[in-house]
């Protein structure tokens, strides 16, 4: 092993590793608040303050839904949504509390390992609502009441069916390097979206970073956002879409457009999206830091380590109520 050369895949595993270790080595956890009701006066409270800001990776008309169901369910709180990449959120957060600023109320990210670093930093806020203790299960909350999981969804591969015939579609992500796809397929970026992130990250651990050196070789169109490859596959842009959100690809397909999903022969990545209240004063610093509101480091090259974002979704049968989906892994 002596003057080995150290490949990118290498340095990937060995710090994720690394992260994994100092992560998860006996966290010591306080005790989850009591669930809350929400009562007439919280809301008379609420009004009050007149407005929530919430810090959203959702593609923007999903979350503007979400917005305006929580303003009729709420009259006189209006919701401000400020609609991001998860990863540059993540950037977002750091630098705002670094200066001191607290401009968010709530936070929603597809990269769940987000939730260590804004945990560490006591960045959060405790609350869990009587609805979330008796609706949601106890895997899929923060034990320490910090956040709870609202989305679960696949970043699946899909097609246009105007450009491609059913039964020539890449049916696996071993496919995608057929040289037929070449010139004709569009990603997200790991580097803007926490879905693509999450999703290089299963893809590396179950392929191999091999996989991804020979994609890189197929001309593939990248762009930023996990909601964009669906829609320039809409527009005929490109005939593949080699990762992305699939709820993206449905609702364009339930509004009539020329998308399919696929749902790959090795599994398609599974990512959730927690979503935790953040802290509106300074408390503590955390320990390695100098100033109020810093970040301790994070290894370089990290990836995702939570349990719940990196499962990996054998199959994905979509139901009609409600579009829930259910998964066996």
């Amino acid at each position: 092993m002596e003057g080995r050369k150290l490949s990118r895949r290498d340095i990937l595993q060995g710090s994720v590793a690394l992260a994994a270790g100092t992560v998860f080595a006996s966290p010591v956890r306080a005790q989850a608040p009591e669930p809350a009701a929400i009562t007439p006066a919280l809301v008379e409270a609420a009004k009050k303050e007149g407005k929530l800001i919430f810090y959203s990776s959702m593609d923007l008309p999903v979350g503007e839904k979400l917005g305006k169901a929580f303003e009729a369910a709420y009259p006189g709180i209006t919701i401000q949504i400020e609609r991001s990449g998860s990863e540059r959120l993540f950037q977002r957060i750091d630098q705002e509390f670094g200066s001191g600023i607290r401009a968010a109320d709530v936070i929603n990210t597809s990269d769940a390992s987000h939730i260590i670093t804004w945990k560490r930093n006591g960045w959060l806020a405790p609350f869990v609502s009587e609805d979330m203790a008796r609706h949601f299960l106890p895997e899929y909350r923060d034990p320490d009441g910090m956040s709870a999981t609202s989305r679960i969804y696949l970043s699946s591969i899909a097609y246009n069916t105007n450009l491609v015939k059913p039964e020539d579609a890449p049916k696996s992500f071993a496919d995608l390097l057929d040289p037929k796809w070449a010139g004709k397929m569009v990603k997200g970026h790991p580097a803007y979206s926490g879905t693509i992130m999450t999703a290089t990250f299963q893809l590396v651990r179950e392929l191999g970073w091999d996989y991804l050196e020979k994609l890189s070789k197929q001309r593939v169109m990248q762009v930023q956002s996990s909601t964009d490859p669906p829609k320039k596959l809409s527009l005929g842009e490109r005939a593949v879409m080699a990762d992305g959100n699939e709820y993206g690809v449905v609702l364009l397909k339930e509004a009539g457009q020329p998308v399919e999903p696929i749902y790959p022969a090795e599994g398609a990545p599974t990512i959730s999206g927690p979503t935790p209240s953040l802290r509106q004063r300074r408390t503590q610093m955390p320990r390695g830091c100098s100033r109020p509101g810093c970040t301790p480091a994070r290894p370089n090259n990290s990836s995702p380590t939570s349990p719940h974002s990196i499962r990996f979704t054998r199959r994905c049968n979509r139901s009609r109520d409600g579009g829930r989906f259910r998964t066996s892994s």
